[in-house]
């Protein structure tokens, strides 16, 4: 648990948005507002929400529910301007999009630290930790989903 929202309770939503720090963690990478956004659906919206708070830290910033479902939840992730945007799934919608068949990359400052974590936490590791050929350290879980995370050190190549 990070602490800084329990994702458990809706009304609990880190209102205060990314802080300073996370601010200067992604200065140089673009506005601290995400301008690109996963979108992720779920069978279990509010579970997968538990498990990205809980296990990586990502910060819950916005939900909306329909009922006994999520129509909307924002999670940001502490280190940068990246953002993730899911909710439940409901098949037939325009927007419907199969749970269980996202991959997501996320740069990480301490993937040692954050490794460690997700195994405390209990995530399921389909690639261990590594030192790639191209510079990165990384590791790879599967959600409670099917989607994967990839988790390292590789913040691609600076734009011009």
């Amino acid at each position: 648990m990070t602490g800084e929202t329990d994702p458990r309770n809706p009304s609990d939503i880190d209102r205060a948005g990314i802080g300073a720090h996370e601010q200067a963690a992604g200065a140089g990478r673009g506005a601290a507002t995400p301008t690109v956004w996963v979108t992720l659906q779920a069978q279990d919206a509010e579970a997968l929400i538990i498990y990205l708070t809980e296990s990586f830290g990502f910060r819950l910033t916005a939900r909306h529910d329909d009922g006994d479902t999520v129509a909307h939840a924002e999670l940001l992730w502490p280190e940068g301007a990246g953002g993730l945007m899911l909710g439940s799934y409901r098949e037939g919608r325009e927007w419907s999009r199969r749970p269980g068949t996202a991959g997501t990359y996320v740069v990480v400052q301490d993937v040692d630290a954050l490794h460690e974590r997700a195994q405390r936490a209990g995530a399921e590791v389909v690639s261990p930790l590594v030192d790639t050929d191209y510079g990165s350290r990384e590791f790879t879980v599967k959600d409670p989903e099917g989607n994967l995370w990839s988790f390292g050190t590789y913040a691609g190549v600076p734009m011009p």
